[in-house]
């Protein structure tokens, strides 16, 4: 059986205040031709589904014509909720679905398996929602087995996928866990979710997911091998800046009659190249430079001494997608530590301390001789006004 592991499309999410829609709608059309090209039995999709709990009306649009074409290749879909989701929103049309697309977010039927069948026998699909577990905590009021609550993610993945297993032993056959969490081992360099870069790390250990031939994971936007059998496939799209280095795409997943037989990367296009580029102004808006990345998403980093005017401005005029700016001084190895009191205890003329302040904001960069000529001729004119009063 051919397998194609996917996740975290964030269907509606914005890049800084842009709409991802068509170039997603662009990057699922070539995913659905490397299901047909590859003959994939079986599309399974991990959590974060839409970027927001009350998506919009063109979300759903999308959405529902990527399913559509997914299973007119012939391929199985089976697709579970993540952090991102509603599982109420997500799954409200389940049971109205046509054969062959599978929505699964219900925490109690986590050990109920969407059954596939090859030549070799059943493989059995177990689908774990994104658990929350403050919410899902009352549909398992005996904790985990010991007498404890589930408190912790770790927890509540531990005992879905005890439920798992008890699946898999009344359902013989090869099997596949779907879950969305934050597991051990993985780089953390790579696309976190921005909860989990604003909060803490609710870790599930790798051996919680001891027992299915495949665990096909959701939540980080990069592609993760944990084990030969544990793996994110990561977002399709370039999320944030950050990920800008990272491949785009998702795992083929070959299952034999014995179980796991092979794992393949399908490298997924780039609609827009994101670069970050760095260095004084004036060199960013060179011709050489621009000519390179005039039709790239940008992050600009302008290294220049003081803060230049409007570089948003001047930066889109020649980079049309320009989405973010940010002023980083050179830090010279020479640069004066002093704190701004030090600095003022030396001052003694008025130009003296503003001096000391210009030093103290620009990083021991002070005025320049125009902006010197300038401060003496403001300095001067308020002496000759207050000698007319």
């Amino acid at each position: 059986m051919r397998i194609l592991h996917t996740s975290d499309w964030h269907i509606g999410r914005t890049f800084h205040g842009n709409s991802t829609m068509d170039a997603l709608a662009e990057v699922l059309g070539a995913l659905t031709a490397q299901v047909r090209d590859n003959a994939v039995d079986v599309v399974v999709i991990a959590g974060d589904v839409f970027d927001s709990a009350t998506p919009s009306g063109a979300a759903y649009t999308l959405l529902g014509d990527a399913l559509v074409a997914l299973h007119e290749t012939g391929a199985r879909v089976i697709v579970t909720s993540g952090n991102h989701d509603s599982a109420a929103r997500l799954g409200f049309q389940a049971r109205l679905l046509r054969d062959g697309i599978h929505v699964l977010t219900d925490p109690l039927a986590v050990g109920v398996p969407v059954t596939v069948a090859d030549a070799h026998g059943p493989v059995h699909f177990f689908g774990i929602p994104y658990l929350e577990p403050a919410i899902v905590r009352q549909h398992w009021p005996e904790g985990d087995g010991s007498g404890r609550q589930l408190r912790t993610q770790a927890q509540t993945m531990a005992h879905a996928m005890d439920l798992v297993r008890a699946g898999m032993a009344r359902h013989e056959g090869r099997s596949v866990a779907i879950a969305h969490c934050f597991a051990a081992g993985v780089d953390a360099t790579i696309g976190l979710e921005r909860e989990v870069r604003q909060g803490g790390l609710d870790v599930v250990p790798l051996s919680v997911f001891d027992g299915p031939d495949y665990v096909a994971l959701g939540h980080i936007h990069g592609r993760q091998k944990l084990s030969d059998r544990v793996r994110y496939a990561g977002a399709p799209l370039h999320y944030s800046f950050g990920e800008q280095d990272k491949p785009r795409g998702s795992w083929l997943v070959d299952i034999d009659a014995d179980g796991l037989a092979e794992v393949e990367w399908l490298e997924l296009p780039v609609p827009r190249r994101l670069v970050t580029l760095t260095g004084p102004l004036d060199e960013l808006l060179s011709a050489e430079t621009v000519a390179a990345h005039a039709d790239d998403w940008v992050c600009a980093v302008y290294t220049d001494a003081v803060p230049q005017t409007e570089p948003m401005r001047r930066l889109r005029e020649s980079y049309p997608y320009c989405a973010m700016v940010q002023h980083q001084p050179e830090v010279r190895a020479e640069a004066d530590e002093r704190s701004y009191v030090q600095r003022l205890r030396n001052a003694v003329t008025d130009a003296d301390r503003i001096d000391a302040f210009l030093e103290h904001v620009r990083a021991g960069q002070g005025p320049t001789e125009a902006e010197r000529g300038l401060i003496r001729a403001i300095l001067d004119e308020r002496v000759r006004a207050e000698a007319l009063v």
